[in-house]
């Protein structure tokens, strides 16, 4: 190590020295036995294989890194041997200009050190060693050899991966034999293994394994093994049976009929053994499936009203928050759901009781028994809080204005609790805005509230949505209208717009917003922020600006064209060109693309329009009969989305 300049190298990351590097392996070498993954993220640091890119100081380092891992005494072996295979995969992958130009000669000097570890005495080395391994040969020849099950697996799994990769047909033959072999004679973990080994160069394979897959995977005497040898190179810990059946269904991904098959006969065959962690981590399977594919909810509706009643609180907080986000269709489970309102039983980490996603799932029914107490288990979550923490891809609750927004025909009743939160904790409240959401979303019902609105209007974390919450009252909020003039935001001109258009819409001067926002909408040039959609809500008192407008639709950007259509036509009371340009943003969808925001504000301002050429009726055909699920969002967010586009779409067919 003396022999090398470090002083002079280049790390790959500035703020960690090649000298850091140095220090690291001398560390090492120094602690021996007693070395640790800690004492190993120097290097990490310094030769930072995430960056995509090979530095002067990863070629340097590397035969001592070498060195170090196959020392029998050095503790940190098989971190070591992690990093060899973090750098041989980012030089395989990386742009040759930024791989150092040594490197290629460096490693070609350590390759048979590097293969050597293939055979190392312990069985860890050798498993984090297989990604070292170069072709589908390598690892044959390590197959014969092999004899600890918790490599073999790990081996047969990068088998597959190998022959995926490789473009001769040989190799993928050779591993289709084993494959076959293994499935005829091995354990059942290791069947289950080949099918995955199998499903990386033959999609199908999975398809034709069904029954294995469900037979293995729910035999209750079989699961103690999966954690005994399903290892991967990587990660620390075995893989449990659980785990197996997340990993197993995303085989099913280009196949949507078996993988809902997967799911609802392991289902079945849980409630058979009273296997409550089959039962969980084949509901977590199903909800994933259910985000995506809408056709899943008629075979899993009755499983999840059936396991309303398991004894497992896992099982029931699964059950509950499917049925919730499945919405009327979950009416016939509705006495089901009622007796469990009380229901104090959580599932671990997800966010909720069970009671609570009953009570979600009874307001999305538009049963009157989850009404009481409502708004209070709403804000439970945030007292004391600023923020909730969940993963966004998993069962949690719902937001305020989510479960709120579509119980306008309830306002009566949940507005005093809703009145009663804004008056205690308004001024500092996380909830505060989606309060204001909530009653703006209720607009005339939502009058009873008026004086906690105005009084948040002074606030400017809050003056906005109040304002907005005010104008969807209506008349009733008339008198608000000297307030929302003095109300606390910004000296921007575009805020300037909204406050104008606002207190005209409370009674105020309707001739002076109108001059002042089309006056923001210039001849030839970008318009301020708002000003396009503000001033379609004057109608034809605004039509002497129509040619501004139609300035913006021609040369703005989507979203301010879309304004523009509708504003256009709101001035002018003719379809065209209006509708011609809203249809042209139903065509991504169509075409397979995510843009739903744009696709859901087309398809209100045609239905206001009140018009629909036959092109885009059939574009519209097209989407109502996918089978894809309608949103952008990957938890229940997705079927609110979806419920909103569809019925968007059938107003939109419906018009004349």
């Amino acid at each position: 190590m003396d022999d090398v300049p470090w002083e002079g190298l280049e790390s790959a990351l500035g703020h960690h020295s090649a000298e850091e590097a140095e220090r690291t392996l001398r560390r090492l070498a120094l602690k021996g036995a007693s070395a640790t993954e800690e004492d190993c993220y120097p290097l990490f640091h310094c030769c930072a294989p995430g960056t995509g890119r090979i530095a002067p100081v990863a070629t340097a380092a590397l035969p001592f890194v070498v060195a170090l891992a196959h020392d029998a005494e050095m503790g940190a072996r098989t971190t070591l041997v992690q990093l060899l295979a973090s750098l041989s995969k980012t030089a395989a992958e990386a742009d040759p200009a930024l791989v150092d130009a040594g490197w290629r000669e460096a490693w070609r000097a350590q390759r048979p050190m590097i293969q050597a570890l293939f055979a190392d005495a312990v069985p860890d080395v050798r498993r984090e060693a297989l990604p070292l391994a170069e072709d589908v040969d390598v690892l044959l020849e390590r197959w014969h050899a092999e004899t600890d099950p918790t490599v073999r697996l790990p081996l047969l799994l990068a088998l597959g991966n190998a022959a995926a990769c490789s473009a001769q047909p040989g190799p993928v033959d050779q591993v289709r034999t084993l494959v076959a072999e293994v499935l005829r004679t091995d354990g059942p973990v290791m069947r289950v293994a080949a099918v995955h080994a199998w499903a990386a160069f033959d999609p199908r394979a999975p398809v034709r394994e069904l029954d294995r897959l469900v037979e293995i995977l729910s035999d209750p005497a079989v699961r103690p093994r999966f954690e005994a040898i399903w290892y991967v190179p990587d990660v620390e810990s075995a893989f449990t049976r659980e785990d197996v059946i997340s990993w197993t269904a995303y085989l099913f991904e280009g196949a949507p009929r078996t993988a809902l098959a997967f799911v609802v006969r392991l289902i079945d065959a849980a409630r058979r053994h009273g296997d409550t962690l089959l039962c969980r981590a084949a509901l977590d399977e199903a909800w994933r499936l259910l985000v995506v594919q809408p056709v899943a909810a008629s075979s899993l509706l009755p499983l999840a009203g059936a396991l309303l009643a398991d004894p497992d609180d896992g099982v029931r907080y699964r059950a509950a928050h499917l049925l919730a986000v499945l919405g009327s269709r979950a009416a016939p489970y509705a006495d089901e759901l009622a007796a469990l309102l009380d229901d104090p039983g959580e599932a671990g980490v997800l966010e909720g009781t069970v009671g609570d996603h009953a009570r979600w799932a009874l307001s999305r029914i538009g049963d009157e028994r989850a009404l009481p107490g409502l708004v209070e288990r709403l804000h439970a979550p945030y007292q004391g809080a600023w923020s909730r923490g969940y993963v966004a891809g998993d069962p949690h609750l719902p937001e305020v204005e989510d479960v709120l927004t579509p119980l306008g025909a309830h306002a009566e009743a949940l507005l005093p609790a809703v009145r009663k939160l804004l008056r205690d904790e308004g001024s500092g409240s996380p909830l505060t805005c989606r309060f204001l959401k909530v009653l703006r979303a209720w607009g005339p019902a939502a009058a009873p509230a008026l004086p906690e609105v105005v009084a948040l209007l002074d606030d400017p974390r809050y003056a906005w949505d109040a304002v907005d919450a005010l104008v969807a009252m209506g008349p009733a909020a008339k008198s608000a209208e000297p307030a929302v003039r003095g109300c606390a935001v910004s000296d921007f001109p575009g805020n300037q717009l909204r406050v104008a258009w606002a207190a005209w819409r409370l009674g105020g001067d309707r001739d002076a917003a109108l001059r002042l926002i089309g006056e923001a909408v210039p001849t030839g040039a970008e318009p301020l922020p708002g000003a396009v959609r503000l001033l379609g809500d004057f109608g034809t008192a605004a039509a002497p600006y129509a040619d501004r407008v139609r300035h913006v639709m021609k040369h703005g950007d989507s979203w301010l064209r879309l304004d523009a259509a509708v504003a256009l036509w709101s001035m002018t009371g003719e379809p065209e060109p209006a509708v011609s340009v809203l249809e042209e943003h139903l065509l991504p969808v169509a075409a397979g693309g995510d843009a739903y925001g744009t696709f859901l504000d087309a398809l209100r301002a045609l239905a206001r329009i009140g018009t629909v050429s036959p092109a885009a009726r059939a574009t519209l055909r097209t989407v109502r009969g996918s089978d894809r699920r309608l949103s952008e969002h990957w938890d229940y967010r997705a079927f609110l989305q979806h419920e909103e586009i569809l019925s968007a779409i059938d107003e939109v067919l419906a018009l004349p």
